[in-house]
């Protein structure tokens, strides 16, 4: 039986509801300076001919295509030609060629950067991309050189060391 006294007790219950945690956004991986620094030494490769980028050619863009077999002309050489054209025209906004607003350079630096990942991941740049670094390079060398020099006077240190244990012998 429950008396009165238990009757009158009120439970209070805290019902805490989740609050949405706040977003926290990362950093990008690279910074805006670094994919341009990616993105001229990409440019400046591949017009020194370090790499070559093998575009897609028609003969691929006609496999990918259903109508090539229901139309006479190849749409896939127009398509060729379209690929090269807009790279082209990205580097000449991205070099300062051709007049572009400073957004549309950047637009430009971007898409540059998605075709390098583009070809990259499709296996189609054959060569190196070499950074136009040089002088971290130049710093390298050295360093290589003054380990190497550091090495070379060890070695010739031991080689002409007069050894203790050899006796000299005694003029008579």
């Amino acid at each position: 039986m429950a008396t009165n006294q238990d009757e009158k007790k009120i439970i209070s219950v805290r019902i805490k509801s989740k609050q949405p945690e706040p977003k926290v956004e990362l950093p990008a991986l690279f910074s805006k300076e670094e994919v341009h620094t990616y993105v001229k030494e990409f440019v400046a490769s591949w017009i020194r001919g370090d790499i070559i980028i093998r575009f897609p050619t028609a003969a691929e863009l006609a496999k990918q295509s259903p109508f090539s077999i229901a139309f006479p002309t190849d749409p896939s050489v127009n398509q060729e030609l379209k690929i090269k054209e807009h790279y082209i025209d990205q580097l000449s906004l991205v070099a300062g060629i051709k007049p572009a607003s400073a957004e549309e350079q950047q637009k430009a630096i971007e898409e540059v950067f998605r075709m390098l990942l583009m070809f990259r991941s499709a296996n189609r740049i054959e060569g190196k991309i070499i950074s136009n670094d040089l002088q971290r390079r130049v710093e390298d060398l050295e360093k290589t050189v003054k380990n190497q020099s550091k090495l070379v006077d060890q070695i010739t240190g031991h080689l002409f060391k007069p050894n203790p244990t050899t006796k000299k012998p005694k003029p008579s």
